[in-house]
């Protein structure tokens, strides 16, 4: 199953693309999805429609949009050979990141608004401005091939720090400060669903016990669930402890049962089934493909 273009996994939770491009609309299949961390979207070209919070906005070059953690949005691009879309991704966990702002207050106070404040607009055109943000994504696109995995995190957090100083400048002339924007904002129904399951993955799926913890019945959550992101919510689980079972595997030495345990499987054949079903190899052999790389 393809969740997302989100779930190219790379280790340390984040996640980069630089200038990918798509000319038709096979290679780009949009559905309402979220995710787990802060997502930066960088349209270099384009034209579509971006839905966010029930408002639509349109895709044009130059716009930049943030994603926050669990926010649904839905990306409807028109593509052909003579508008392709090309966009980057800077896509990451901010509780990973969030000691390497301890020492800049200005901008961890930056960092800490677009993961959790209340953002009037989700996304803004600064067309002429890109040049400071496009220099810093090809020079990540470039390094990170050539770094050693002891690299990876150090270098990743210096260009997240680096991303966030040139980007917010641009923000700060679209976005004049309001009361409004000091309140946290709420989220979705669905947001809360995996909110609930990012608390609950590593148990068995229980729909019960979620229907009492966020007082919607079952059949509701798994229709709204469906409704908003496209996927049921056991497939939305099983690719959220896929996830969690790569970056332990590439993290960590525990051993493949444990790990399976970890996030949530009890039964490791199980689990090796269903790693393969989405991976094309068992968990021991991405392991060793993983270090042959790095």
């Amino acid at each position: 199953m393809t969740y997302h273009e989100q779930q190219d996994l790379q280790p340390f939770h984040l996640y980069f693309v630089y200038k990918r491009t798509s000319t038709n609309t096979n290679d780009y299949q949009g559905t309402f999805h979220a995710h787990q961390g802060v997502e930066i979207l960088i349209i270099h070209e384009g034209k579509g429609t971006l839905i966010i919070d029930q408002n639509s906005y349109e895709i044009k070059p130059g716009m930049i949009c943030i994603f926050q953690p669990y926010q649904l949005h839905h990306i409807q691009i028109e593509i052909n050979e003579a508008v392709p879309f090309v966009r980057s991704i800077v896509h990451y966990e901010p509780s990973i990141f969030k000691a390497y702002f301890d020492k800049w207050p200005i901008l961890q106070n930056f960092f800490n608004h677009i993961h959790s404040g209340n953002l009037a607009s989700p996304r803004w055109y600064e067309q002429q401005n890109l040049q400071s943000l496009i220099v810093l994504l090809k020079d990540l696109d470039e390094t990170l091939p050539t770094l050693h995995k002891s690299e990876f995190l150090e270098e990743v957090s210096l260009f997240l720090i680096t991303f966030l100083r040139a980007l917010k400048p641009l923000w700060d002339i679209q976005h004049k400060p309001t009361s409004r924007e000091q309140l946290l904002r709420k989220p979705h129904q669905a947001e809360s669903i995996m909110e609930w399951l990012q608390l609950h993955y590593k148990e068995p799926l229980r729909l019960d016990q979620m229907s009492k913890d966020l007082h919607l019945s079952p059949h509701h959550l798994s229709h709204l669930f469906k409704e908003c992101t496209g996927s049921s919510i056991s497939d939305y689980l099983t690719v959220k402890r896929m996830q969690e079972a790569v970056h332990l595997l590439t993290s960590t030495k525990y051993a493949v049962a444990h790990i399976a345990e970890e996030v949530g499987i009890t039964n490791c054949s199980h689990f090796c089934k269903i790693f393969k079903t989405h991976f094309g190899t068992t968990p021991n052999q991405f392991r060793k493909q993983w270090h042959m790389h790095h």
